[in-house]
């Protein structure tokens, strides 16, 4: 299952970075045209073409990276009763329901549907992340209140 779970992230992520590198192209197209030139010392359209051109462009980096990443990333199987780590994937119980985490090395905050569940991409950086490491199935947490049921 992680290696089709991979493989989706995979193309989630290649399709992102061709929207929004299209996107940043058209940024950048808009905040270079000519028509775009201030007409008045209050008029601050290109000025605004240009930050936001910058900030996509940005973010077509950082999308690029997560790609080079999950390119050459694959994802141990971690047995029941192993302890958390990075590439595992975690099933918990939060607020009531069934939640699952991927522990990754990069594009955190993703959410991912696959075989009809949702899986949220924890990085490093992610307290949640941190407080997951080295926890077994059945253990809890106080905040956020969870417990894990499942490590894969």
């Amino acid at each position: 299952m992680k290696s089709q779970l991979l493989e989706h992230i995979r193309a989630e992520l290649r399709t992102r970075l061709e929207r929004l590198s299209k996107a940043a192209y058209e940024a950048h197209a808009a905040a270079t045209d000519p028509g775009s030139k201030a007409e008045g010392k209050y008029d601050t359209r290109s000025l605004e073409a240009s930050y936001l051109a910058s900030g996509q462009a940005r973010q077509v980096d950082e999308l690029a990276e997560s790609v080079r990443i999950f390119e050459a990333l694959s994802l141990p199987d971690f047995g029941i009763d192993e302890e958390i780590d990075a590439g595992a994937l975690v099933g918990a119980a939060l607020n009531g329901e069934t939640t699952f985490f991927l522990l990754v090395p990069a594009a955190g905050g993703m959410v991912i549907s696959h075989d009809g569940r949702e899986i949220t991409l924890l990085t490093p950086e992610s307290a949640l992340y941190r407080k997951l490491l080295g926890m077994r199935a059945g253990e809890s947490l106080e905040l956020p209140a969870l417990t894990v049921i499942e490590v894969s």
